[in-house]
């Protein structure tokens, strides 16, 4: 089972967005994070349902990112949200979803993700990468020290690559989020493999 979670962007993407997101689909990763936030609601749920179609016969999850209306209104399983956005959730919204990720930046947030009922964290941004140009990596010391204080698995996002995929390992996490990497690789799923742990991982069932 693999342990890496791919996190979407069209804007990096160099050729037809679904056509990219079947090859990753097909390569079987933890799941597919839709993170198209810059979208309207509309324009969301529209690609949502698509991506849905993709994803489904792949038996991949596609995991709804901050659109929560959209998220109920398809009967979605997984959503990923903000911190603050996890706060302004009903009892009853989240009862509709089997998976609720929280995106932390610190030790604090994460004990308050996990108090609200989150399913489990990404933590970053963990190494230099060009999506936060100009802002430091937090590194894998604070990842190491969110992993500690956490009973929830956390899977580490920003900068992270074949070269420096076992460093996020060595810490506990549960795994690692791609997003410029499997968005614009050649060759998906060897670059998926490459990633992955070798042996069963944790995480998001």
């Amino acid at each position: 089972m693999s342990d890496i979670l791919c996190v979407t962007s069209r804007r990096l993407c160099k050729e037809d967005f679904l056509t990219r997101i079947e090859k990753i689909a097909a390569a079987r990763p933890k799941g597919i994070i839709l993170r198209e936030k810059d979208l309207s609601r509309q324009e969301y749920t529209s690609l949502a349902q698509k991506v849905f179609d993709v994803c489904r016969p792949y038996q991949v999850p596609c995991i709804l990112h901050s659109f929560v209306k959209t998220a109920l209104w398809l009967h979605a399983k997984a959503i990923h949200l903000p911190l603050p956005l996890l706060k302004t959730l009903t009892e009853e919204e989240k009862q509709r979803f089997d998976v609720i990720g929280v995106s932390c930046h610190c030790v604090k947030e994460a004990k308050k993700a996990s108090q609200l009922g989150c399913s489990y964290l990404t933590v970053g941004h963990i190494f230099n990468t060009d999506c936060k140009k100009g802002i430091s990596g937090k590194g894998v010391s604070f990842l190491k020290e969110i992993v500690r204080e956490s009973n929830l698995p956390v899977y580490a996002i920003g900068g992270i690559c074949e070269q420096n995929i076992n460093q996020i390992r060595a810490t506990g996490a549960a795994g690692a989020c791609v997003m410029s990497l499997l968005m614009q690789c050649a060759d998906v799923s060897g670059c998926l493999r490459n990633l992955e742990k070798p042996e069963e991982s944790h995480g998001i069932s």
